[in-house]
């Protein structure tokens, strides 16, 4: 029959290897969030729109389908409310 206390310590082993990358990660996303904040500052200085720009990053994202869909959409909508 299996130690338990063996079961136990392999199970807080494996833990902490993912706390570990866990932290790790977290302190990556720390940084390009930090990197992300710099360029929209420096594309701000450049005379660019950042709200307009993190539009286009979002729409770009998007499946064509699902863009010409919501595009499809926001026109029906705004035809609805008269604009």
């Amino acid at each position: 029959m299996p130690d338990g206390n063996a079961d136990k310590t392999v199970s807080a082993q494996r833990l902490k290897q993912f706390i570990a990358r866990i932290e790790k990660l977290e302190d990556e996303k720390k940084n390009l969030s930090a990197d992300l904040r710099e360029v929209y500052s420096e594309a701000k200085s450049a005379g660019f729109d950042t709200k307009i720009m993190r539009q286009v990053v979002k729409i770009r994202k998007m499946d064509k389908a699902d863009r010409e869909e919501q595009e499809s959409l926001l026109e029906i909508y705004l035809d609805a409310v008269g604009d």
